[in-house]
């Protein structure tokens, strides 16, 4: 072998292993200075009312599942007695949805998020 063949030989196993450590160093890095924390203002009471829950989520991005089992998701952005208004919808941002609230089987919200 050639004394500039054995030189890029070396190069190159020295540029794999630099990479390799790369990979596998940064994303531990990452993680260790990150934690999960509660969003303020985020949360649900199970002795109120489907309404009251989803009034207390008011500009607040959810996703509502129907008994149909289509599921929607938006910024609620007003909540009467029979209807939710969602706008933003997502895949449709220039939409918005009026949903009766006795068709809505279940609710997400995030309710934490990472701290960094």
């Amino acid at each position: 072998m050639s004394k500039k063949a054995r030189i890029l030989s070396s190069a190159g196993i020295t540029i794999a292993i630099l990479i390799f450590s790369l990979c596998f160093m940064l994303p531990a890095d990452v993680g260790a200075k990150s934690k999960v924390v509660a969003i303020e203002g985020m949360s649900y009471n199970v002795d109120s009312s489907l309404t009251d829950n989803l009034k207390s989520l008011t500009g607040k991005k959810v996703y509502v599942t129907l008994g149909s089992g289509k599921a929607l998701s938006g910024l609620v952005k007003n909540v009467g007695n029979h209807l939710i208004h969602l706008e933003k919808l997502d895949g449709k941002e220039y939409f918005d949805a009026l949903i009766r609230i006795e068709n809505i089987s279940a609710i997400d919200a995030k309710f934490r998020d990472y701290q960094r």
